[in-house]
């Protein structure tokens, strides 16, 4: 890590005891600079573009944490399905203390201006999901996939943000039927090609011109 990436995560994480209140805001950076004991100008340094340029660390200091977690597990052991939900449930855990800053984030993320960039964070987690669930796919699977997990993991955000539940089970619970309900879709397209392949006629025209 650099010592620059060092600040950077340094005046996130005090500016976020400051966005609950302030929202996703200059007065929250500033804060956070000086909490963490920066001159007023290291704002500017740190993240020249400003809460743009803060909001994009936030997601990249989550998905880095969600990969030294990960790191500690056993993903080898366990199947796919259950490396991508441990995937979305450690990206989750490490912004759990902050949940109500994650509001005010998704808050400003939500902005017409800003919503391209909310786009690229959130293909880019689901991308480090699917790597470290062992996924090095080249062609069109690697597309495929992370497009199924992209609402199932937006959705999961969303149901946790609003989870009081013990251990917050009911949203694990919740994303484990969603990764049930995307994996039946890959298992259906191929029941009904093997399927389509076993039939004569017009239907094996109809599988050459599917495929």
């Amino acid at each position: 890590m650099t010592e620059l990436t060092s600040r950077r995560d340094k005046i996130l994480l005090a500016s976020l005891h400051h966005v609950v209140f302030d929202g996703w805001t200059k007065a929250a950076l500033q804060a956070g600079v000086q909490d963490a004991g920066f001159d007023a100008d290291m704002a500017l340094r740190a993240f020249p573009g400003g809460l743009p340029d803060l909001a994009q660390h936030m997601a990249d200091w989550a998905d880095r944490r969600m990969l030294d977690e990960l790191a500690d597990l056993d993903l080898d052991a366990m199947r796919v399905r259950d490396r991508v939900a441990a995937g979305v449930k450690a990206r989750l855990q490490v912004v759990t203390p902050y949940r109500e800053a994650m509001r005010r984030l998704l808050a400003y993320l939500t902005l017409p201006q800003n919503t391209p960039m909310a786009a690229r964070q959130t293909w880019r987690t689901v991308d480090e999901i699917w790597y470290a669930a062992g996924d090095d796919a080249a062609d069109f699977n690697y597309y495929t996939k992370r497009s199924l997990l992209l609402p199932v993991y937006t959705t999961t955000v969303l149901y946790w943000l609003n989870d009081d539940s013990d251990g917050m089970a009911a949203t694990w619970d919740y994303l484990d039927r969603r990764i049930s309900d995307v994996l039946k879709v890959p298992a259906l397209k191929a029941r009904i090609q093997k399927a389509l392949s076993s039939l004569p006629g017009p239907f094996a025209a109809f599988r050459r011109a599917r495929g």
